[in-house]
Parts: C-alpha cells; structure tokens; sequence
C-alpha cells in the first residue's frame, strides 16, 4: 500500500538517515490508498452511519499495507481537528488532527501496537485485558493493533476471546494478518474482515512511475513492467525494488540493468526457447539453455518463466482479453497471440503437465542444468507429435484397404493381451463356437411336462436364459450367488421352472440348493435344480473371455485402428466394447457420425 503523497512524518531530519521509498510514500489518508476502494468505502458508510464495529481483522499477501491501513482506521476513528467542535470519527481528513502525527508516527499513548510474532504469550494478552478497563487518556477511542496475529499461542486466544467479544465502548481491537486460515474462527466470529487484494500490473506500474518521476530518476516502461511482475502485487515489494535499481542505475531504471541485477531471463529469449521447443528443434532449445544458464541464469527458474508462458498463453486462447495484459512488453504480446492461434489446447497443456513434472526434477537433480536439458528434449521431442484425436482423424479419413492376411507375428498374442482363457483339464475342449454363445448364454428350452403346459408362470417369463438368472442374480444384489453362477456353473438346460447345470471342481457343494432356494424367493414359484453329468457350455465368465479376445483380435485387424497403433508405437488396446452390448443411448451416433457396427 502506498500513496501519491510523501509522508510527513517519515521524512529524515535535516542529518538524518536516509528514508526507504516504501516508508518515504507511505499513505497518510486513505484518498491515497491505491487499490483498496471496497475497504475505504465500507468504512466511509460505516463511519457516517455510526455502525463501527469492535474489532477488524485486516488480511493480505506481505507489503500489501495492512499495518498501514490499520494506522489509518486508528487516526480516522480518533481524528479531531485543533479548536473544532467533535464530529466523531471521519475517513475524510483533509489535514493532520490533533492526535494524527503521533498515531502516523506509533508513539501515540492511546495507540498501542503489538507485534504478535514477538510476543505470543498469554502474559501479553493479560496485560492488555488488565488495560482494556482504563479509558484513554486525551483520544476518542482506546485502540490495539496487533500484528502478525496468527503468531498468538492457543492461549492466548482463548484469553482475548471474552474481552474481544464484549470489549467497553472505548475500547477498539485491529487485527493483521498473512495467514488467515491460522486465526482460530471464534476469533474470526468476533471480527469485521477486510481482504486487501492485491493490486493489478497497470496500477503498479503507474504508482512506481509517478515516485521515480518524483525522485528525479528516469525509468522505462519495460523496467516498471517488470518490477511490478516481481513484485506480485505487494506495492512495498515493489517500491524496494524501485529503490534498489535507482541506486543501481544512477537514477537510471533501464530494463537491461534491472534483469542484471535481479538475476532475470530475457522474455525475448524465454519465446525463442519456447518456439524452439514447439518446433520440436531440440538441438536449438539446448544451445538457448546453455546460453542462458552461462549468463547466470538458474535452470529451474528458466523453465518456471516457460511454464509461466504456457499459461498465459494458454489463457490467451480461453480470454483474448488477457492480451491487454500491461505486465507484457508489445512484443511479448504479439508473439503471445501467435503462439495462441498457432498452438491447440491438447499441446498446450500437454506443454503445462510436463513442464509440473520437470521443474521438481531439476529442483532435486545434483547436476540441475542436465536435468534441465532432459525436460527441453522431452518437450521437444513431443511437440511434434498428433495428439490422439487428430491420429484418429487421420487413420479414419484413409481410405479402407481391402483385408489382407495377418503377417505371422501378429498372429501371435503381444505381451500386453491377455492370453486366452483355456478350459480345465476336467471339461473336454469346446468344439467350434457357435453364433450363439457370442450373443448370450441363450439355450434351447426344454418343453416343460405335466399340467400347466399351456402357459409358463408370468413371474418366471421374464427368465428365458441362464443369463436372464444370473442378470437376475445381480439385481436382486446378491453377488455371491452372482459370481458362482459365472465361474462355477456350466449351463446344461434350462427352461422356465427348470434348470440343469454342471459344477466346476471349485463349486460350493450346495450351490444347487442355494439356487433352487432363491429362485423360489424371487419369482414365488417351485423350480427345479438338477446336477447333470453331461459336459455342458463352458462358464459365462469363460466365455465373455473368448469372446473379449476375439474382438481385440478383430480390432487390431481393422484398418483404422492399425492406422493408430503405427502413429503411436507402444500404445496398447485397453477395451474394446460391442454396440451391441451397450445401452440403446449409449451406441446412437453423434453429430451425424455412424458407429461402427464392430466396434
């Protein structure tokens, strides 16, 4: 937080020492409060409304001016001007008061300012309750302004609790603090918060050009720009910086000093290193990088100022507004609006996830500027390879070629396919497969003797199949019985109130039982459950293997998806899923595109 005017009270004696940039524009009024309107408006009513809270809690990244603030609230809440009749307090003031001077200057006797981080304990907070009865001595109000507040111990809080909820009306609390999640939320509860934010790149450029004309030094613009990026929106950070490059340069800010002194990359130089790598020139990423760490430049913060690009270029495709970015010199601009037209989102955040992974690796390597190396040529080395969707696009607008016979080796199941399933050494090897068990586990029926012929039960129509049992099995959420019927069953015969079944070695001994016991609890019929000692099908779960290996077979014969196996060496088939089997929502084409009725 600073001000366009030079504070008073901070200026050096006539042999006095000299005064920093950041305390010789330290505000004096909240007129010159920069970036915080909200706050100053809140207060403006607050004060003109009389509704002045007891306590406020003032958070904020570090030099965002919360101490100053807080100097502030406590001279408003207390300003009365010499000779004049009692307003009561006022955020307009339009010159010192009579106790302003000695609040601006923290020696105010009925200011009292607390610096938490030093003094933690609960006997501090003691003496303030034991103080906190005496009215003040020549002010309006009695105000403690603690600092760093989350430094507190435990006890320490709950000691300020009671006082702070129920302070006397003479008695006023301000609170600062970086780490707001650290304050416990009984003392959030008992507190008016403000959140000062922190300030956008133009204000700050604007605010540390109008204190270098004020100081007599000579700036550019591309300087300004990047003391405002260093300084991440913390207006002390960056009039420190300011300070430090006026007496590096002679009362001269120039750009090229100022990355010298901060140890900065070119921005130029970072773009030609990212268009390098977008190229996929990895010979020239690596030149760029050696260049850069020679000139001192730290490997790890080079590809932090990469990544920092990616994003904002990123952000460029997503906002074109962000391109009025005044952080950004003209020509950074016009590179970045290149880079957004030219690059797709899937590259670039392919750029964003690898860029992640390698800065920790260099951070950690014990030769960083190798570790570097090898991040530059793996991002090199992708950057001109087709993402997965235009592979596919590419492999489905060829044209089909006519089948031709399977080379030998690929005949042969690759390491990644699961071998095929093979039938136990009790069960004779199944003979040809028929179309019928690749569509279900549908059996012929049995006619079923006896009276009641002319029609079957209405609650046992619904199973027609030995798959209609066990999907009944699943629904009815008993998933026990549910796998043993896929792994341990091999179907005989079945028909409505009929089923004939063969047994697995692995098979519970009761399982028939068990079957014949819910089949009556479900459908409220008699079944019948019987143990034959013909072969049978093999299980259900058998055959969903050999039917699953069968269609990666016949994926990896189709043309389009050899098109994309070559374009990516190494890539496996994960899943492969028959139109059939999917729900009738599932398989409608989309966009006008027909599916593909084996796939």
């Amino acid at each position: 937080m600073s001000s366009d005017t030079t504070d008073k009270s901070d200026q050096p004696e006539e042999h006095g020492a000299y005064r920093v940039l950041a305390r010789k524009y330290r505000p004096q009024t909240f007129e010159d409060l920069i970036g915080q309107d909200p706050v100053v408006q809140t207060l403006a009513n607050a004060f003109k409304t009389d509704r002045i809270a007891q306590a406020y809690m003032l958070t904020g990244v570090r030099g965002i001016g919360k101490t100053t603030t807080a100097r502030l609230i406590a001279r408003a809440l207390n300003y009365a001007r010499d000779g004049a009749e009692d307003g009561g307090p006022s955020v307009e003031m339009p010159e010192l008061g009579v106790h302003c001077q000695a609040i601006l200057e923290s020696h105010h006797v009925d200011v009292i300012e607390m610096d938490a981080a030093s003094r933690t304990g609960i006997e501090d907070v003691r003496e303030i309750i034991e103080s906190v009865r005496y009215k003040p001595v020549s002010a309006r109000y009695k105000i403690y302004i603690i600092d760093e507040v989350h430094m507190l111990s435990r006890q320490a809080f709950n000691a300020l609790l009671k006082t702070l909820e129920e302070p006397p009306e003479h008695v006023k609390f301000i609170f600062a603090t970086t780490e707001i999640r650290k304050v416990p939320v009984t003392v959030l509860s008992r507190c008016q918060r403000f959140d000062l934010r922190r300030l956008d790149a133009d204000i700050l450029i604007e605010h540390f050009g109008k204190i270098a004309e004020k100081e007599g030094a000579k700036a550019e613009d591309e300087a300004l720009a990047l003391i405002a990026r260093a300084s991440e929106g913390s207006v002390r950070d960056g009039l420190s910086l300011l300070d430090q490059a006026i007496a590096f340069g002679g009362d001269e800010v120039k750009a090229e000093q100022l990355r010298e002194m901060l140890g900065l990359v070119d921005r130029a130089r970072i773009i030609d290193l990212f268009e390098c790598l977008m190229k996929g020139d990895a010979a020239g990423a690596l030149a760029e990088m050696k260049e850069q760490n020679d000139l001192g430049a730290d490997p790890a913060t080079v590809l932090g100022d990469i990544a920092e690009l990616v994003h904002w270029v990123t952000r460029l495709k997503i906002v074109p507004e962000a391109l009025n970015d005044a952080a950004h010199s003209q020509a950074e601009r016009d590179k970045g609006k290149a880079f957004a037209a030219s690059l797709s989102m899937p590259i670039l955040t392919r750029a964003w996830q690898m860029l992640l992974k390698g800065i920790p690796e260099v951070n950690l390597a014990a030769n960083p500027i190798a570790a570097a190396d090898m991040v530059l040529i793996r991002l090199a080395y992708v950057a001109d390879l087709p993402t997965p969707e235009a592979a596919v696009k590419k492999a489905l607008s060829q044209p089909a070629t006519s089948a031709a016979p399977v080379p030998q080796q690929q005949q042969t199941p690759s390491a990644s396919e699961p071998p095929p399933s093979e039938p136990p050494p009790s069960e004779p090897p199944p003979s040809e497969p028929m179309p019928e068990a690749r569509a279900s586990a549908q059996l012929a029926p049995v006619p079923e003797p006896g009276p009641g012929a002319d029609g079957p039960p209405p609650a046992s129509a619904k199973l027609s199949s030995f798959q209609d049992l066990v999907t009944l099995a699943g629904e009815r959420r008993d998933i026990k019985l549910k796998t043993e019927l896929e792994n341990n069953v091999r179907p005989v015969r079945f028909a409505p109130g009929r089923v004939e079944i063969a047994l697995q070695p692995a098979a519970p001994r009761g399982l028939p039982n068990e079957l014949m016991r819910k089949l009556e609890q479900w459908t409220g019929e008699r079944w019948m459950v019987s143990v034959s000692d013909e072969a049978g099908e093999a299980p259900l779960a058998d055959q969903k293997k050999a039917r699953q290996q069968s269609l990666f077979r016949e994926a990896r014969e189709m043309p389009p998806v050899k098109a994309v196996l070559e374009a990516f060496p190494g890539a496996e088939i994960l899943d492969v899923r028959d139109l059939n089997d999917l729900p009738a929502d599932a398989a409608d084409p989309v966009d006008g595109d027909e599916p593909d009725p084996e796939l």
